[in-house]
């Protein structure tokens, strides 16, 4: 019997070869980031064989995008980001506006406007949280000190992106893109003689503001109740369930009544999440889908990617992949090195920031969408995820090797610099005088264990 049934085959062919791939990204010591892109690739339209329905594709991508944020708002913390404020607020600005100059300039050089440079430059600016905390993770450096940095760090990168993807849509037409029609409450103010671009940014800023109070107020005290009263019920499959629903309901929500994106709403939703004592369970009991769906995120955005771009454009994908990993990381050592951090806590940072993801994909995908960029940059960007991507775990590899010629000073151990870097001040920025890479310094596993138990 035959069945139409794109919506399943999109998803197996989706599910199935990022399996494939990802499993051999994982054998190779590669991130399996890279495998669920180049499954995309192979089911996409550019590439011969089987094609996925694109526009299922990117249903199911905005289903993923959704979980991808809430899971980022879920896991924010401002304790984490004030205990380094000091260096990653500063930090990543800085970072932020060299990648962007930079993405800029490769821009003009290709002819492209000035808002399309804008949207390329912030797209190649914003680390892969995925990859970057697999890294940490496989060393150890998650409670470090320096990994304590990479973290706060990508916490106020994310945090510029959310706020650029509730910026771009009303700046579109200022940025060189399809200027969308006012409606409602925009072309009200635009008939009482507000410009176009003073009339969307207006509205979009009271839209989101009554939103962001909205769940500030209510859903802080609404939300973590609900959890609350689902788990006193003691059924594990209602907990998860509720968990979903107010992830979803709150982006669609958001989105329908607000008419902020889905990728904001599913960031507050996670956000006020995180203010509950249950956040940890709901984020352990929604794990699987979240995974499920960003795979599919990420298959998505490899079917977009057109692999001729390699051969088409080779001195543009080389530039592109040298903002990501020479630019951005040299503006990142260079940062934490002026704000008197050693050589290994900068080399850590700059390896940690030297590839691009998520945010990057939705941040292109959204100029595209508007037509502020071409689809060239989209091609561009993929192609520059994939090489740093790729070339991340050597870059790792080769601190690795230099932190190996260069230990710790004799008589100080590294457990005795990292426990003196915890007893000062946490957002004081100041390192230990014993020695310029004093920060180097890892927990023992007798330390770790004793954190575990306690």
């Amino acid at each position: 019997m035959s069945h139409e049934t794109p919506l399943i085959a999109t998803i197996v062919a989706g599910l199935g070869l990022a399996f494939l791939f990802g499993l051999l990204a994982q054998r190779l010591r590669l991130p399996t980031l890279a495998g669920y892109l180049m499954a995309g690739v192979i089911i996409g339209p550019f590439t011969p064989g089987y094609v996925a329905d694109q526009e299922l594709a990117n249903e199911l991508a905005e289903l993923g995008v959704i979980l991808l944020m809430f899971g980022v708002g879920l896991h924010f913390s401002i304790k984490d980001l004030m205990a380094v404020k000091n260096i990653a607020i500063p930090g990543a600005l800085g970072q932020i506006t060299v990648a962007v100059l930079a993405g800029l300039g490769l821009s003009v050089a290709l002819g492209w406007s000035i808002g399309a440079g804008l949207i390329f430059g912030l797209s190649l600016s914003v680390a892969s949280t995925v990859v970057l905390l697999r890294a940490l993770e496989e060393r150890g450096l998650v409670a470090a000190r320096r990994g304590q940095i990479a973290v706060g760090w990508l916490i106020v990168e994310d945090l510029v992106m959310v706020i650029t993807l509730v910026l771009i849509p009303p700046l579109a037409g200022l940025l060189g893109g399809a200027t969308p029609p006012l409606e409602g409450e925009a072309a009200t103010a635009t008939a009482l003689g507000m410009g176009p671009v003073a009339a969307a940014l207006a509205t979009t800023a009271v839209k989101v503001a009554a939103f962001v109070a909205l769940m500030l107020v209510v859903g802080r005290k609404l939300i973590p109740a609900a959890l609350d009263y689902v788990a006193r019920t003691g059924s594990a499959e209602l907990f998860r369930l509720s968990v979903l629903a107010i992830a979803l309901g709150v982006a669609f929500g958001s989105a329908y009544l607000f008419g902020v994106s889905f990728a904001l709403g599913a960031f507050f939703a996670g956000m006020v999440m995180a203010g509950s004592p249950l956040s940890h369970q709901a984020a352990e009991e929604t794990l699987p889908l979240r995974d499920a769906f960003a795979v599919l995120f990420f298959v998505s955005v490899g079917m977009l990617f057109n692999p001729m771009v390699l051969l088409q454009e080779p001195l543009a994908v080389l530039a592109t992949v040298l903002v990501i990993v020479v630019v951005k990381s040299a503006a990142a050592y260079g940062i934490v090195r002026a704000f008197g951090h050693g050589k290994e806590t900068a080399l850590t940072i700059a390896a940690s920031l030297a590839q691009i993801g998520e945010f990057s994909f939705i941040l292109i995908v959204l100029g595209v969408s508007l037509d502020i960029v071409p689809i060239a940059a989209r091609d561009l960007v993929v192609a520059g995820a994939l090489l740093s991507i790729l070339l991340n775990p050597v870059l790792f590899h080769l601190l690795d090797r230099w932190s190996e010629k260069h230990p710790a000073p004799d008589g100080v151990s590294k457990a005795d610099i990292e426990a003196a870097l915890a007893d000062e001040p946490a957002d004081s920025g100041e390192e230990p005088p014993a020695t310029a890479d004093s920060d180097a310094a890892e927990e023992t596993p007798s330390q770790e264990a004793d954190k575990s138990a306690a």
